[in-house]
């Protein structure tokens, strides 16, 4: 039997989940057998939360069957990129359809970082209000936030500020966390999150950096690390911090050094390890100012 991966309090949610998430978008791709297979996995290990969202691909169709036989089993997670009301509704029900569940576990806003759409979202018909009467309505339990990029954990501040969101969501790493301006805001909102008990999950934990040609083949938009050695500093370098849920990468063939990193014993790899790293595999961080996007 395989090693179980250790729990903790999600938020304020009152779920315990696996401190390592299922990062579904690696599913968005696959036909059904292959998805089956990935997710055989997860119960082998313990993994009961799953992160999806509408805009990966097939994967909320095929988490579906899998919701038919195990949906007591997962704290089930998407994300709608929609800014209207109306949008975020009829996103919420086609997640519900697509996945065909009664209830979706978090629903999380897309990428909240711009200011137009942070605006439009937080307006009087926006999508926070929709998302939090589907709440109220019981097709969702909890609301989330996340986002990518330099000014994610300001704006997830000012975010926290603005409405009691349940989760959020950021990049998490190495490269990036040596970036002064960043690693100011990340520790402040995490210092908040903390202080209000809001779940912080993490990404991009194992990337190495932006594909140098962006013509090649690739299961992630990033160039992520395959040393087994290196993709186990990098994720226990997010894990060792006891507050934080590690979201797996969209590239399931990374997911078995994923699991095997979570399940030794957590210890903080010395920084020189990190630097190391850095160097010997040309790691870089995947935002900068005026570089934010995902391509």
């Amino acid at each position: 039997m395989s090693p179980r991966i250790e729990r903790r309090q999600f938020g304020a949610t009152g779920h315990e989940s696996s401190r390592l998430i299922f990062g579904a978008a690696a599913l968005g791709g696959m036909r059904q057998e292959r998805a089956d297979r990935v997710l055989e996995q997860l119960l082998e290990y313990g993994i009961n939360h799953i992160d999806a969202a509408a805009s990966y691909g097939e994967a909320e169709l095929r988490l579906a069957p899998w919701m038919q036989q195990h949906r007591d089993r997962f704290f089930l997670a998407t994300k709608t990129g929609e800014r209207t009301g109306g949008g975020a509704r009829a996103s919420v029900e086609r997640s519900l359809e697509r996945m065909q569940v009664d209830q979706i576990d978090l629903i999380q806003l897309h990428n909240l970082v711009d200011e137009e759409g942070w605006q439009t979202a937080f307006s009087k018909g926006g999508a926070v209000a929709a998302l939090a009467k589907a709440r109220d309505e019981g097709l969702v339990r909890f609301i989330g936030v996340t986002g990518h990029g330099t000014r994610v954990a300001a704006m997830h501040s000012r975010s926290l500020e603005a409405f009691p969101f349940d989760s959020v969501l950021l990049p998490c790493n190495f490269s990036m966390l040596n970036r002064p301006d960043y690693r100011t805001d990340f520790d402040t909102l995490v210092d908040t999150c903390r202080e209000r008990n809001v779940a912080v999950q993490t990404i991009k934990s194992i990337a190495r950096r932006r594909w140098p040609d962006v013509s090649q083949a690739r299961f992630s938009w990033y160039e992520p690390l395959r040393d087994p050695d290196a993709i186990r500093r990098a994720v226990q370098f997010v894990l060792s911090r006891e507050d934080m849920f590690l979201n797996t990468s969209s590239d399931a063939t990374l997911l078995q050094a994923a699991l095997d990193a979570a399940c030794d014993e957590t210890q903080a790899p010395a920084d020189s390890l990190m630097q190391r790293d850095a160097s010997n595999f040309g790691i870089e961080p995947l935002f900068a100012p005026g570089f934010d996007g995902t391509l």
